[in-house]
């Protein structure tokens, strides 16, 4: 079942990717771990250190994972951040206890990315 399961987060990762302002989408495990996806073909991470890169997918799935606020607020549907060289959008999977991060061009409309990751994943086939 994993097997399978990781087959379709990679296609739909690959799918988001051909979005013209997505850099990276990828599933991380609830300790930053890649589980599929990864960057646009030609792009390099900003970022040059592998291990800076997994220490920041590990906080981002620590954060966007955590559930205090969820009866009182709601469950997080994502998580965004704008700086000055490109936005960071996480999306939780709470059963599976994986997250979605995605990085793109500071151009991208977060909204409009959001309802394209919804469409993406909520198509099956």
């Amino acid at each position: 079942m994993l097997t399978t399961q990781y087959a379709f987060y990679e296609s739909k990762c690959k799918t988001l990717t051909l979005e013209r302002e997505v850099r990276f989408a990828g599933i991380i495990d609830e300790n930053g771990k890649l589980v599929a996806g990864g960057f646009k073909d030609g792009l390099e991470p900003l970022e040059g250190s592998e291990s800076k890169l997994h220490d920041f997918m590990e906080f981002v799935s620590r954060l966007t994972l955590r559930k205090e606020f969820d009866k009182t607020l709601g469950p997080i549907n994502y998580l965004a951040a704008r700086r000055d060289k490109l936005v960071l959008v996480s999306f939780p999977f709470p059963v599976s206890k994986f997250v979605l991060l995605i990085s793109a061009e500071p151009t991208v409309n977060i909204e409009k990315l959001a309802d394209i990751v919804v469409k993406i994943f909520s198509d099956v086939s």
